[in-house]
């Protein structure tokens, strides 16, 4: 990986759209898992950008990556107060990258999708539906699940360039009755 210094980093105007995608994407992903305000807010989890992200949680090719810590209420020592937190580390220089070298995909409808798609990824993992320590076949099926639904909640979204966004991501969206069903085993 490259020193920090020489990546890409989002601008000011840049993090702007990171927290417009970021305030719609928990709108719409409450939405379609019907998650009341309190339900939302036990997901407990942070979206941060380059120049708060530590060396370990820069990543070379992803999007964007969730590390899960475990973490406790300040002034407690109770480990039956323990809970998991969910950091969402987006890799300024990956997507910037696609921006630059793509005339089709602008950046606020790939946030949206990129920080939906990780919202889902949280979800799932905070309501027990995928284990975060899964092997690499299950990532990878879960991967596709994940894609099938960030379309499902984006698609009735009117939002110019979000097409050229479910374009780019065809390839990992495969119907679901096409995935392995692991209830069936």
């Amino acid at each position: 990986m490259d020193n920090i210094e020489n990546l890409l980093q989002f601008n000011t105007r840049q993090i702007k759209t990171v927290n417009k995608a970021a305030e719609i994407s928990e709108e719409l992903v409450c939405d379609y898992y019907k998650l009341s305000a309190s339900q939302w807010l036990r997901k407990r989890y942070d979206i941060k950008t380059l120049s708060n992200l530590s060396t370990e949680e820069i990543v070379d090719g992803p999007f964007a990556q969730i590390i899960k810590y475990k973490a406790q209420p300040i002034n407690s020592s109770l480990s039956s107060l323990t809970y998991d937190f969910y950091k969402i580390c987006l890799q300024d220089n990956s997507i910037l990258s696609v921006i630059k070298k793509s005339k089709k995909i602008k950046l606020y409808p790939f946030l949206l999708y990129i920080i939906t798609h990780e919202l889902v990824h949280i979800v799932r993992f905070s309501e027990f539906l995928q284990n975060f320590s899964a092997s690499y076949e299950e990532k990878m099926a879960e991967e596709a699940r994940v894609h099938y639904n960030t379309h499902e909640i984006l698609k009735s979204v009117k939002l110019n360039g979000l097409p050229n966004v479910f374009k780019f991501y065809d390839k990992w969206r495969i119907p679901l009755d096409e995935l392995h069903d692991e209830s069936k085993d």
